[in-house]
């Protein structure tokens, strides 16, 4: 098994990147939080990989930390995520935030992501609840923030990038002046 990578970033094509290590070019595929994070071009970078073999395919999957990983594997354990599935959860959230909403049961909030739908948020719960601890309680969004929050993934910005913006906004900023400057925000 192919454990970790550690050579030079060969090519950088979202979800693909080529590491060449020894001069082998590794194609791993990775998440976007992982890709947004990763250095130039050239530069040396280290993955943590998760190798799956099929009937019809070699894959190779990589992340900058551990963590990643770890729940990566773990969601591969729930009946009907496959790698792509799991690999759009850790692209559309964070990993604390993916594991609070599994640990709390926020069903909600996992189907916003990209191929799941409530059966599947609800098979995740349950099969997960149990074996991930949350890092602190999901926060319950006003109103407001639930707009805006709402308008930025409509604009095409995932769930992470929004609630990240969401998060440096004033507190108590009404709904279009929160999207005004959460935009201003994510455009930086």
């Amino acid at each position: 098994m192919i454990a970790s990578l550690n050579g030079k970033l060969k090519e950088k094509n979202p979800p693909e990147v080529v590491v060449e290590c020894c001069g082998v070019g590794y194609q791993v595929d990775v998440p976007m939080s992982t890709f947004y994070n990763l250095p130039e071009i050239g530069e040396t970078v280290q993955l943590y990989t998760a190798f799956i073999v099929r009937e019809d395919a070699q894959l190779l999957f990589g992340f900058l930390t551990k963590a990643e990983k770890a729940l990566f594997l773990q969601l591969l354990k729930v009946t009907g995520i496959g790698p792509r599935t799991a690999l759009a959860m850790l692209s559309s959230m964070s990993v604390a935030d993916l594991g609070n909403a599994i640990a709390n049961g926020e069903t909600a909030l996992l189907t916003k992501i990209p191929g799941i739908g409530k059966k599947t948020a609800e098979r995740l719960v349950l099969e997960l609840k149990d074996k991930i601890v949350a890092s602190g309680p999901v926060t319950a969004l006003t109103s407001s923030q639930a707009d805006i929050l709402s308008a930025l993934t409509a604009l095409g910005f995932n769930e992470r990038e929004a609630r990240a913006a969401l998060k440096n906004l004033p507190e108590g900023v009404d709904t279009s002046e929160g999207i005004r400057l959460a935009l201003v925000q994510l455009a930086k």
